[in-house]
C-alpha cells in the first residue's frame, strides 16, 4: 500500500514504524509540529536500533578504538590501519542476519554487497572477503534451505564482483532456529594519503548521486531490521534488497577512477535507510544542511512517492559531494560505465535537511538532531548467571577415545566446510596464500614481493551464554590467537555484536558483560575495535539467539615466506604443547557433541599468558623455527591434531602419559592460550629451552610419523579414516531430500519486490 505525504499521523502508524510513543513526543518537540508521512518515514530510519545504536552507544564508548597504527576508528564507513610502506588496510564487519532469514539468497547476497561498498567508498579496493554463519538446528524443517540459499547468496556475489572469500565460520545451533546470521566482513587496500570519508564540506556543492536506478526493493529495510521476528515473517519478505554484483563491480571501477582525479569531495555509500541516511550523516558530520530534489533521482520505477525513495535500500548506490569544476570529468566516467550520474541536491548552510518531490516540500527537519538526538538509552540489565565449576572428574570419560574423536570431527560443528567454501571463488585476484579451513586467511599485498595480511573471525556463543565476560574476553583473544598461528602480528578489530532483544534486562546483561570483556582483551592485547556493527532483536516468538559477539581481525606478515601453515608437517618434525595441559571441560565441543550436554562454565582467559604465549609462537615462527602451527580451540589438543594431520596427510606418533590431569580432560579441554607447533628435530631442545626461558608452558608430544594419529594406547586413527569422518558430514547433509524451499542452484527470487 502506498501512502500520500497526507497520510493522517496516527497512532497506529507511529507504532508501525517502530517509535514509541515517547520517542514520538520527542519528534514532536524537536520540529514544533506533526511530521508529514515522509518525515514519519525519514525518523523511523535514523532513530531506528539498526541505524541509531540508541541502546548499544553507551556501551560501544568504552572500547579502546586507538592505537599507534590506528588511522581512523569506528564512526566511518570502514575502520582504517596503517600497514607500512604507505599503504593502509580498510576493514569492517557487518550483520545482515534479518534480510537473510526471510529471503536467503538475496539477504547474504546484498549483505556481501553493503561490505564490500563500505571498503571501497573509503578509496579502498577490496582483496578480500570473509563470513560468519550459524544457523538453527540440522534436523529443523528449514535450516538446509537456509544454508543453500545463504551460501549460494555469498558466493554468488562475492565470486561475481571478484574478491577472495578467505575464511569465516558455519556453525548449527537450535537457538538459531527462528533467526539465522550472516555476518559479513570485507577488507581492501588503499594508500594512507588517498582515503575519502564522508563528511560534507563546502556551502552551495553539488549532492550527487551514484550507481544504479532506485526502486522500491528494500523499503523499511532498517525498521525491519530491529525488530522480533513472529509468525508474520513472510509478510516481511519485500523489505530485503536485491543485489546486482555485476553493477556493483562497474561501481567500484568506476568511483576508483573517480577518486583519482580530485573530483570527490566527501562520498558516503547508500547503505541501510538509502538516502536518507547516507544523506543525513554526510551533512551532519560536515556542520552542513542538505537540499534534495527527489524529482532527479534515477528511478526504474513508476509513480514512486517522496516516501519511498527516501527509504528504498535498493542496492549499488553511492551519494557524493563534488567539486563543481568536476562535473563533466565526473559525469564521463559513470556514464563510461553505464552507471547513472545526476545532481540531486547541494550542500546549504542552514542545517535543516529538505526535501523536494513535484514542487512540494516533503520534508524539512533538523540534520544534526535527526542523527544526535536520536533516543539513547541506558537499558535495565541485570549481571548474568554464571555456572558453578565442574571439576573434570565430575565430566564422564569416553568409553572409546578414538570414537569420541571422531564423532567429533565428523558432526555438524567440527566437520569440514569444505562444501561451502568451494562454493566462493577463495584465489581469485591470484593473491591467497591460504585457502580456508587453516586457522585464518592469509592475502598478499599486491605490490611488495613478500608482505601480507591474515584475517580471521571468531566467537564461541556457547562460552558468551555460560558467561558474557569471559566469552567476550575468549572470542577476541581466539582471534588474536588465529591470527598470530600465521606469524603475523595482529593489528586491529572490527566486531558484530548480535543478540536478543535488549529490553529484557538478562539480555542487556550480556551485552553489557561481553562488551566488558571484549574491552579487556582488546586493551590487554593491543588489538583495538576500529569498526563495527550491532544486531539486536534476534529472537522469534520471544526465544532469543545465543549471544553471538563475533570478532574479525586483521594482523600484518611482514614476510610470507615465513608464514606457518596447519599442516606444513614433515616427517620426524617434533610435536609440542605451546601452554597448559588441558584441564577445562565446561561449556566445550566434547561436553555438547559426545555427551549431550550444556553444563559447566566457559573457560577462564589469561589475558597476559595469552600474550605471553603468542608472542613466543610469532617470534618463533618468524625466526624460521616452526613447521607448522595451530591454535586450540573447539574440541581441544585432540582435534587441533587430528587436523594437522589431516592437512598434512601425515600421522603423528604422540604421549601423553607423563601429564597430570585425566585423559579426556587433557585430550578435549578447552584451556586457552595454546597450540600445537611442529618443529624440525634440530630445532626441539632449542625450541623447548626458550619456552622455558620466556616462562612459557610447553610440553613436548612426540614426532610426525607414519599415517595414523596414535595418542598413547587411548587414540589410533588413521588419517584417512579421520579425513573421511571429516569431509562427509556436510555433504551428505545438504544431498538429503529437505523438500523444503529452493536449492542453491535455484536460488528464491526476489524480483517481484
Amino acid at each position: 500500500m502506498t501512502l500520500s505525504n497526507t497520510q493522517a499521523i496516527t497512532p497506529e502508524l507511529v507504532e508501525a514504524h517502530g517509535l514509541k510513543p515517547d520517542e514520538y513526543e520527542r519528534v514532536l518537540e524537536l520540529i514544533g509540529r506533526e511530521p508529514t508521512f515522509t518525515e514519519l518515514g525519514i525518523f523511523s530510519a535514523m532513530w531506528n536500533e539498526h541505524c541509531s545504536y540508541k541502546s548499544s552507544k553507551r556501551w560501544l564508548r568504552t572500547l579502546p578504538t586507538t592505537g599507534r597504527r590506528v588511522i581512523q576508528g569506528p564512526g566511518e564507513n570502514a575502520g582504517i590501519v596503517d600497514i607500512d610502506d604507505g599503504d593502509c588496510v580498510v576493514f569492517k564487519m557487518e550483520s545482515h542476519n534479518h534480510p537473510s532469514y526471510i529471503e536467503p539468497y538475496q539477504g547474504a547476497a546484498t549483505g556481501v554487497g553493503g561490505i564490500l561498498r563500505d571498503i571501497f567508498t573509503m578509496g579502498a579496493r577490496p582483496v578480500a572477503a570473509m563470513n560468519a554463519l550459524r544457523f538453527g538446528a540440522p534436523d529443523h524443517p528449514k535450516t538446509r534451505h537456509l544454508v543453500s540459499g545463504v551460501v549460494a547468496g555469498v558466493g554468488g556475489y562475492g565470486n561475481s564482483f571478484g574478491v577472495p572469500t578467505v575464511g569465516g565460520e558455519v556453525e548449527f545451533d537450535a537457538r538459531y532456529n527462528g533467526n539465522n546470521l550472516v555476518n559479513a566482513f570485507a577488507a581492501g587496500i588503499a594508500r594512507s594519503d588517498a582515503i575519502f570519508y564522508s563528511e560534507a564540506k563546502g556551502v552551495g556543492l553539488p549532492v550527487v548521486y551514484l550507481g544504479a536506478k532506485t526502486g522500491r526493493d528494500g523499503v523499511g529495510g532498517a525498521t525491519m531490521a530491529s525488530a522480533e521476528f513472529d509468525e508474520d515473517i513472510e509478510e516481511k519478505r519485500p523489505t530485503v534488497q536485491v543485489g546486482d554484483p555485476f553493477t556493483e563491480k562497474c561501481l567500484l571501477e568506476a568511483c576508483m577512477e573517480l577518486m583519482q582525479t580530485g573530483a570527490v569531495i566527501a562520498i558516503q555509500d547508500m547503505g541501510a535507510a538509502g538516502l536518507t541516511c547516507s544523506a543525513v550523516e554526510m551533512g551532519a558530520k560536515g556542520n552542513l544542511g542538505v537540499e534534495l530534489d527527489l524529482d532527479r533521482v534515477p528511478v526504474r520505477e513508476t509513480e514512486m512517492t517522496a516516501y519511498e525513495m527516501m527509504l528504498s535500500e535498493s542496492q549499488e548506490r553511492m551519494l557524493m559531494v563534488l567539486d563543481p569544476e568536476k562535473e563533466e570529468e565526473a559525469e564521463a566516467i559513470f556514464r563510461k560505465w553505464g552507471l547513472d550520474f545526476a545532481i540531486v541536491g547541494k550542500t546549504t548552510d542552514d542545517l535543516r535537511f529538505r526535501v523536494l518531490h513535484q514542487g512540494e516540500e516533503v520534508a524539512n527537519l533538523p540534520i544534526k538532531e535527526l542523527g544526535d538526538e536520536a533516543p539513547e538509552y541506558d537499558r535495565p540489565w541485570r549481571e548474568p548467571d554464571t555456572r558453578g565449576e565442574l571439576p573434570a572428574h565430575l565430566v564422564e570419560a569416553p568409553n572409546d577415545y578414538g570414537v569420541a574423536l571422531l564423532k567429533l570431527i565428523g558432526g555438524p560443528n567440527q566437520s569440514s566446510r569444505r562444501w561451502v567454501y568451494e562454493q566462493y571463488d577463495t584465489l581469485i585476484q591470484g593473491n591467497s596464500l591460504q585457502i580456508p579451513g587453516g586457522d585464518a586467511g592469509v592475502v598478499r599485498v599486491d605490490g611488495h614481493p613478500v608482505k601480507a595480511l591474515a584475517f580471521s573471525c571468531d566467537v564461541t556463543p556457547h562460552y558468551v551464554e555460560a558467561d558474557p565476560f569471559e566469552g567476550g574476553k575468549q572470542a577476541v583473544a581466539e582471534c588474536w590467537r588465529n591470527i598470530t598461528a600465521t606469524g603475523a602480528e595482529p593489528l586491529a578489530a572490527t566486531d558484530n555484536l548480535n543478540f536478543g532483544n535488549p529490553e529484557k534486562p538478562e539480555i542487556m546483561g550480556q551485552f553489557v558483560k561481553a562488551i566488558e570483556g571484549i574491552g579487556e582483551a582488546c586493551r590487554i592485547l593491543d588489538f583495538p575495535i576500529v569498526s563495527g556493527n550491532v544486531s539486536l532483536y534476534n529472537e522469534t516468538n520471544g526465544e532469543a539467539i545465543l549471544p553471538t559477539p563475533t570478532i574479525g581481525g586483521v594482523g600484518l606478515i611482514s614476510d610470507w615466506r615465513k608464514m606457518a601453515r596447519v599442516g606444513s608437517l614433515s616427517e620426524g618434525d617434533h610435536v609440542i604443547l605451546i601452554g597448559p595441559d588441558g584441564d577445562h571441560l565446561g561449556a566445550t565441543a566434547y561436553m555438547r557433541d559426545v555427551l549431550g550436554l550444556i553444563d559447566g562454565p566457559a573457560p577462564a582467559v589469561d589475558l597476559y599468558v595469552e600474550r605471553r604465549n603468542g608472542n613466543f609462537v610469532r617470534s618463533a615462527i618468524n625466526n624460521g623455527q616452526i613447521t607448522a602451527c595451530h591454535d586450540i580451540s573447539a574440541g581441544g589438543l585432540a582435534v587441533a591434531l587430528a587436523e594437522m594431520c589431516m592437512a598434512a596427510g601425515k600421522g603423528m606418533k604422540l604421549s601423553v602419559e607423563q601429564a597430570r590431569g585425566m585423559p579426556h580432560a587433557l585430550l578435549f579441554g578447552e584451556d586457552q592460550a595454546r597450540y600445537v607447533i611442529t618443529v624440525p628435530a634440530e630445532y626441539g631442545n632449542f625450541v623447548c629451552a626458550s619456552a622455558e626461558g620466556s616462562g612459557v608452558q610447553f610440553r613436548r608430544l612426540g614426532k610426525v610419523e607414519g599415517d595414523a594419529l596414535v595418542i598413547d594406547d587411548l587414540i589410533s586413527v588413521s588419517v584417512g579414516e579421520l579425513r573421511e569422518t571429516h569431509e562427509m558430514w556436510f555433504p551428505q547433509f545438504m544431498a538429503a531430500s529437505s523438500g523444503n524451499g529452493p536449492s542453491a542452484e535455484e536460488p528464491a527470487s526476489s524480483e517481484e519486490h
